[in-house]
């Protein structure tokens, strides 16, 4: 995808979930998210997007605390949410291709890495929205679900922080049974996992199944779709992988 798509994905995604917050009212339970009612989805994810805009708008080249969270609620929290999304989005779309800042995973350019984080994070807390609101959750396009899953496989538990670990080898494939080309085979060991996209080596455990699904249940926001093999690989998965 091009860094201009996730941008108007983040557009859209933020303004989906500030409206389901709106509706599910910030005292609602966030199922998703068992230890959050939905004004804290709501502090958390304007926090991340004040946090993202300033490396862009100012570039920083070295990392920052965010900048806390609002004591703030109700209509004026959706409000304080709406104003810092909007900046992100308009930051990041008037940013130039060559903005250099500080970021944390491998991307062509800090601006490629920051509007793609942004769309994820954003998409990922959408979906928590409105499942504290309840109903049909908004579609995930499967071809920007698939990349999420590559973020989420090939960058974020490729770092040190990962927690998930196996004491003896293991191999795992994820595969997006709507998307071509939409495989992974992850090894598991003492170390970080390492991951590959394709069919690259005999598996101990599949999760397979569309690539919207298997993005939130990779982010433990679903059960997942469909599970072969060793299924402790995919327990393992689901015990360690919460992103720290």
């Amino acid at each position: 995808m091009e860094t201009q798509e996730f941008v108007r994905s983040l557009d859209r995604e933020g303004r989906l979930l500030a409206a389901a917050a709106e509706q599910a009212g910030t005292d609602a339970k966030v199922p998703t998210c068992p230890e959050w009612q939905v004004r804290d989805l709501v502090r958390h994810t304007g926090m991340v997007h004040r946090w993202a805009a300033a490396f862009v708008a100012e570039g920083r080249m070295s990392p920052h605390p965010g900048g806390g969270l609002p004591d703030l609620d109700g209509a004026e929290l959706l409000g304080w949410f709406r104003e810092g999304h909007r900046h992100l989005v308009d930051t990041l779309a008037a940013a130039p291709a060559d903005v250099r800042c500080w970021h944390f995973l491998p991307a062509p350019s800090p601006l490629a890495f920051w509007a793609r984080r942004q769309a994820h994070e954003t998409t990922v807390h959408r979906f928590d929205a409105e499942a504290a609101l309840g109903g049909t959750p908004s579609r995930i396009d499967a071809g920007f679900a698939a990349d999420g899953v590559d973020e989420l496989l090939c960058a974020f538990h490729a770092r040190p922080k990962s927690r998930v670990r196996s004491a003896e080898p293991r191999v795992l494939r994820v595969r997006a049974t709507d998307t071509d080309g939409a495989v992974w085979t992850v090894r598991l060991s003492q170390e970080p996992p390492a991951a590959e996209r394709g069919d690259t080596a005999q598996a101990d455990c599949e999760i397979a199944g569309p690539a919207a699904q298997v993005y939130l249940s990779l982010w433990n926001r679903q059960p997942f779709p469909d599970v072969t093999g060793d299924e402790s690989i995919a327990t393992l998965w689901r015990e360690n992988s919460a992103v720290i």
